[in-house]
């Protein structure tokens, strides 16, 4: 019998190692559910991240804007790095401006998948399964079914799998993980706010 994987443990394994949504979900599904094996599997696996980079801290950075030339719809990131020295370099600076404008054209709703709250994947997902239900396929394809479009409501909502604005042939974590690559630094899109008149 599989054991049933909540999306809420596959975000907690996901926020844990870096690994994609769909590794988390079969490294828990093929050790019953078992966070800390799962963990194991995955660095065994070599898809948890090992980078250094990505435990060093990241307290220094700017705070990027971009209000539409409409004047309705604002946009607030905060993207971090480890000095104050990079935070005022060129590329930082340019990278916060393009994140803000990418958030104002796109609308993501939450910076990466394991902060979409965890009532709104289970509401898309309750849905999906409605849908995979009846459609009268065998439950492992209606599984798949499910999984995909899980995948692909991500990647649509969630800013860091979104397709740049500026580029689509680059997703938006790519260029955050290019820049900080090019600067030597950690570099993090921490949090963001959009504003819409009119909007809730």
């Amino acid at each position: 019998m599989t054991t049933m994987i909540t999306a809420k443990e596959v975000a907690a394994l996901r926020a844990r190692t870096g690994a994609g949504m769909m590794d988390c979900k079969k490294a828990l599904e093929e050790t019953g559910g078992d966070i800390e094996k799962a963990l194991d599997l995955l660095r065994q696996k070599g898809i948890a991240r090992a980078g250094k980079r990505a435990d060093r801290g990241a307290s220094e950075g700017v705070i990027g804007s971009y209000v539409h030339f409409n004047g309705k719809v604002a946009v607030l990131v905060e993207l971090n790095c480890e000095t104050d020295f990079v935070a005022r370099t060129e590329d930082f600076v340019q990278l916060a401006k393009d994140l803000s404008l990418h958030i104002a054209s796109a609308n993501p709703l939450a910076v990466s998948a394991e902060m979409v709250p965890g009532d709104v994947l289970e509401r898309e997902t309750a849905i999906f399964r409605a849908q995979a239900a009846e459609s009268g396929k065998p439950e492992a394809v209606q599984e798949k079914m499910v999984e995909g479009k899980i995948r692909k409501f991500l990647e649509e909502r969630v800013l860091l799998e979104q397709p740049f604005v500026k580029d689509d042939a680059v997703k938006v974590g790519d260029l955050v993980k290019a820049v900080s690559g090019k600067l030597g630094e950690r570099v993090a899109v921490r949090r963001f706010v959009r504003y819409e008149l009119g909007g809730e």
